[in-house]
């Protein structure tokens, strides 16, 4: 046993001689070749649709075939009780929309898959642009019977002006619609884009049977599985295959060979570099709630999809494979967990690795904070992490360190950039209805508003509080929540102001006389910028005019230097 005892002895010394020996830049390349690992196993995407076209049921789907979920509650079927997994808040629930962006991840296919979730509503358009600036691709899902519709060009361009690869599902194949070529010419002409099938529908509504998966050259015929993945799937590599024409039938097998011929023809081939530069987008057909194409989709996602992409800050672009930890802020959400009353600011990772209980510079606060228990989430379900890679989103406990925008970094300053910031379109007072609740309403407005869900303003004398939004959905949004999550209650009082602008100048006299004679439009926002509420764009260009030396900024990025 001494022997023994000996040579273990022996061998533990030579080992600890020999790794000493090891030159340190050798160790940093290890330590670079296994974030480089890490990196290319991440997939960091938005799923973004007009209301109602089914972005969050195919969410859940893409989460049941991930196996985070067992079963997938359609999210408008009163049959099963459940609500979507994405849909956290309690008036998401109520009103069976999206309101505020979601994060979930999970593994697929040896890949470390994590979705956004954003919100369909144009009222919460903000929050949705916010979260495609921290994604690397977006899956974009339109409605087979209504196609192109408004918000969905509104979500393509942001999607165009940052070169965002896009995957188009089209959902609801399930119910009649237009027909497949005419809706992929609809897409061209309206989204601007070239587009190039992936997959292609046997038949549509009644006769909807499965789909052809081009990119693969494979053919899977379904049963309608609402809540799980079905295991009544028949699979085909050859479309000639006479056993097709009996499962299907002969008329739709003859019409999808047809069809596919005239694809082949019509469409170039799938070039991914072409993909990956926001010029062309794949297209997929599918119906998510009977589990139609989603597999599909997901499969060859992971295959062709980014990795996570370098970003813009005012000196440098950060590359994910820069060795030292950056990323910044680019959604807050308080009371996540209502009975905590957490507050819970989401980080999306840019470059090195993330660690637990290490101290990071706050950028704009010039001051080092370290987090204990930084987060990953599958939608409100939360669980501690010891660290993370670029393209993972962390959720850091705030106790009001963050605004929208933050930078976090190893210690070189510089500020992401390209965080959106929006002028407010419609304006009320808030109205307190229970004068003992004053500090609940102060605090909730003032958490609220830290999450960028709308803009705050207050005048005097009286400190009265005006809200500006972008979307008249947002005042029901933060009435309820103030009342169910602070227990104040309020209500609002229209107000007809045109634009908020946020005024700086160097000329000190010219900004005391203009203060003196627009005392009732002066406000202050709640970082106590001075604010000019403007009635009209008349009265605006105005006080352009008569005074030239204020500048009156549209929006407050101006803040955080954009």
């Amino acid at each position: 046993m001494q022997r023994y005892e000996i040579l273990i002895r022996l061998f533990l010394s030579r080992a600890k001689v020999i790794y000493e020996q090891i030159p340190t830049f050798a160790l940093a390349k290890l330590d670079i070749m296994s974030n480089a690992k890490e990196i290319e196993k991440r997939r960091t995407f938005g799923i973004i649709s007009h209301p109602d076209a089914g972005k969050t049921t195919l969410t859940e789907k893409l989460l049941l075939f991930g196996g985070a979920i067992q079963t997938a509650g359609a999210v408008k079927n009163n049959k099963i009780k459940k609500t979507a997994t994405s849909d956290f808040m309690e008036i998401e629930k109520q009103r069976g929309i999206s309101v505020a962006t979601s994060v979930m991840a999970f593994h697929y296919n040896d890949k470390q898959i994590n979705i956004l979730d954003t919100p369909g509503h144009k009222d919460f358009a903000e929050d949705t642009f916010r979260t495609l600036t921290a994604v690397d691709s977006v899956i974009l899902v339109v409605d087979v019977a209504n196609g192109v519709e408004a918000q969905t060009e509104r979500l393509m361009e942001v999607c165009r002006m940052r070169n965002t690869p896009v995957i188009i599902f089209v959902n609801k194949l399930d119910r009649d619609g237009k027909e497949s070529f005419d809706l992929l010419d609809e897409l061209e002409s309206k989204l601007n884009i070239k587009v190039c099938p992936l997959t292609w529908p046997i038949g549509m509504g009644d006769r909807f049977k499965g789909v052809y998966n081009i990119y693969n050259e494979s053919l899977n015929v379904f049963s309608p599985n609402k809540t799980g993945i079905s295991d009544d799937i028949q699979s085909f590599s050859d479309l000639e295959s006479v056993e097709l024409d009996e499962i299907i039938g002969e008329e739709a097998a003859s019409e999808l060979r047809e069809e596919v011929e005239m694809i082949h023809g019509v469409y170039d081939a799938f070039d991914r570099d072409t993909y990956l530069s926001g010029e062309v987008a794949p297209v997929f057909f599918g119906s998510a709630v009977n589990n139609f194409g989603v597999q599909e989709l997901l499969n060859t996602f992971c295959d062709i999809s980014p990795s996570p992409r370098g970003r813009d800050t005012d000196l440098r672009t950060v590359e994910p494979m820069d060795k030292k930890f950056s990323g910044f802020v680019f959604k807050i959400h308080a009371n996540l967990d209502p009975k905590h009353r957490d507050r819970i600011a989401f980080l999306r990772v840019v470059s090195g690795t993330f660690q637990r209980n290490t101290f990071y510079n706050h950028v704009r606060l010039e001051k080092k904070l370290k987090f204990p228990n930084p987060t990953s989430f599958m939608a409100q379900d939360k669980s501690v992490i010891d660290e993370a890679f670029p393209g993972d989103v962390v959720g850091l406990y705030d106790s009001g360190n963050f605004k929208i925008g933050d930078t976090l970094s190893e210690g070189e300053r510089f500020m992401f950039k390209g965080i959106p910031s929006f002028s407010p379109e419609i304006f009320m007072e808030l109205e307190n209805l229970d004068p003992m609740k004053s500090k609940q309403l102060d605090k909730g407005i003032r958490q609220l508003m830290d999450e960028g869900v709308a803009q705050l303003f207050i005048q005097q004398p009286g400190s009265r509080k005006i809200v500006g939004t972008v979307g008249q959905l947002q005042f029901e949004v933060i009435n309820y929540r103030l009342e169910h999550e602070y227990g104040a209650k309020c209500r609002f009082a229209p107000k007809n102001y045109f634009k908020a602008c946020w005024v700086t100048t160097e000329n000190d006299e010219q900004l005391q006389a203009f203060k003196r004679a627009k005392a009732n439009y002066i406000a202050t926002d709640k970082d106590d910028n001075l604010v000019f509420l403007a009635e009209t764009p008349f009265l605006l260009t105005m006080a352009e005019q008569d005074y030239p030396d204020l500048v009156f900024h549209k929006t407050s990025e101006f803040k955080v230097g954009e």
